[in-house]
């Protein structure tokens, strides 16, 4: 888990350098390509049934999952780095709520508080002007929703891939993913596609390469540990994310935005304690 919040962590990088000209679509595409190829030929080489399984909920991590990404790469060209990574990383308290509900995990009223502190803490670090005035540092509200969304579909996923983790090889879970994302995408790119330069390339092939070794991670984590418990060492992403915005793109939270990444993860502690 802690060397895949090290490759989401680049991966966002990229992500954000990306999509200063490229539509958020055509990057999901390019990653979901690199990573369908790469997961296709580690499958055949393992020599594990291509299928899987459980086809059902193979479709269901592949769907949220895309719309988590989507949602996740649209927020970051709009929000500061380190922002997006904090509001994301609600979704250990999520995935308690969902590892609660559907694989009869452990959920207890300290859980329910863990989830309002996260909420409670969003708001800090969006800082919207109708609480803090229209002097403190407000974030694009719609992309703050958008970055919500997309914590709360993550959590759909890795419950789902928690789940996965009694019947399916972490190699067919992960290949699904883009399987599903391609002809989702597909769509939304209509009109819409850029050429990308050659540096762009560059960056498009990068954003599957490290997207796939976290995916891979991530998914072995999971298959190991409670998905609460496994979610909260990811944390470390957001020091990562703190360090790529001043080294590469001049940002620096603010003292109510680092308040709400406090309260956001004491609300995690509390879930992770006891998941």
């Amino acid at each position: 888990m802690l060397a895949a919040a090290f490759f989401f962590s680049l991966m966002s990088v990229i992500v954000k350098i990306a999509g200063q000209r490229l539509p958020t679509a055509e990057i999901v595409f390019a990653r979901s390509v690199v990573m369908l190829a790469i997961s296709y030929v580690l499958v055949r080489r393992a020599r594990i049934p291509l299928w899987g399984n459980r086809k059902s909920l193979l479709i269901l991590r592949g769907v949220s999952g895309f719309g988590a990404l989507f949602c996740f790469f649209y927020a970051i060209t709009k929000l500061p780095l380190a922002d997006i990574t904090v509001i994301h990383f609600t979704n250990p308290a999520f995935t308690a709520v969902f590892a609660a509900i559907f694989l009869k995990e452990s959920m207890r009223p300290v859980e329910a508080l863990g989830l309002a502190l996260c909420l409670a803490g969003v708001v800090l670090v969006a800082q919207p002007d109708f609480v803090f005035g229209e002097n403190a540092r407000s974030l694009d509200l719609f992309a703050v929703g958008v970055a919500v969304a997309a914590s709360i579909l993550s959590s759909v996923a890795y419950t789902t891939v928690r789940k996965l983790g009694e019947t399916d090889h972490h190699l067919v879970v992960i290949f699904y993913f883009p399987l599903v994302s391609i002809p989702a995408v597909l769509p939304l790119m209509a009109g819409r596609m850029l050429l990308p330069t050659p540096v762009e390339w560059a960056l498009l092939v990068g954003v599957g390469v490290v997207t796939f070794i976290a995916q891979v991670f991530l998914t072995k984590g999971l298959h190991r540990e409670r998905a609460g418990r496994a979610m909260s060492i990811s944390y470390i992403q957001v020091v990562f994310a703190v360090t790529w915005g001043l080294l590469f793109f001049n940002e620096s939270p603010n003292i109510i935005a680092v308040a709400g990444a406090a309260v956001i993860f004491a609300g995690t502690f509390l879930v992770a304690r006891r998941t």
